[in-house]
């Protein structure tokens, strides 16, 4: 599953890493291209106060860095981002630990987990053995989709 992070919630959780650093945003891009890399994973990260006049989008491969206009903020980005999926939110993974965002990924049904549950991903050394299977991700569905599965699995009980 693509994630779509929150650039600035993440970069606090990442030991090394701090919003004070001019840097912070580029060293989090490298941080995500050699986890893209190594997980075969997409991630479109969101980053607030963009200069003006500079770039909106930059593409790094499997890592979409968006920078966002001051007018407004990465929060709206990421909200519009998961309306514009449409119902294919649902098979990404939105990585933010405000619950405003996480409130949106629970709204279109996208699965969702913290920034500190994905720094902790991020960061994990990765021996080619282990992958990223969204098990830190939160899921939901619907009472009735759970009902399917629900009588989809009990069908053949007693048989």
């Amino acid at each position: 599953m693509p994630y779509i992070i929150d650039g600035h919630n993440l970069i606090p959780k990442i030991p090394g890493l701090t919003l004070e650093d001019p840097d912070d945003e580029d060293q989090l891009v490298e941080l995500l291209i050699k986890f893209c890399h190594q997980q075969g994973k997409q991630v479109e990260v969101f980053f607030d106060h963009a200069p003006p006049g500079g770039v909106r989008a930059r593409n790094y491969g499997l890592v979409l860095a968006h920078f966002v206009r001051q007018e407004t903020t990465a929060d709206e980005a990421i909200r519009g981002r998961l309306v514009r999926l449409g119902k294919t939110a649902r098979n990404w993974i939105v990585v933010s630990s405000d619950h405003e965002i996480q409130t949106a990924a629970r709204a279109v049904k996208a699965h969702y987990m913290s920034s500190e549950a994905f720094s902790d991903l991020l960061l994990q050394p990765l021996d080619g053995s282990r992958k990223d299977n969204g098990e830190n991700a939160k899921v939901f569905m619907d009472t009735k989709e759970l009902d399917d599965w629900l009588q989809l699995f009990s069908s053949g009980e007693g048989e």
